[in-house]
């Protein structure tokens, strides 16, 4: 993986673990949490950048979705 979509990862989990704190409830922000990192875990050694491109779309969207509903 090239160091710039690297960081570009790095970024997007980051923003998904901050923008999941806020959310109000408990049960909300703990379920949020524990499924962005169990995601990033289970794809963390996919090569194809394709792939990769695939799921950082996918990840953005959520990143969208969690921000409206925060």
């Amino acid at each position: 993986m090239a160091a710039s979509s690297r960081a570009q990862v790095l970024r997007l989990y980051r923003a998904l673990l901050r923008e999941s704190q806020r959310f109000s409830a408990y049960n909300y922000r703990t379920y949020a949490i524990r499924r962005i990192r169990d995601a990033f875990r289970e794809n963390k050694n996919v090569a194809d950048s394709a792939k990769i491109e695939e799921l950082l779309n996918k990840a953005k969207a959520n990143l969208e979705v969690i921000q409206r509903q925060v």
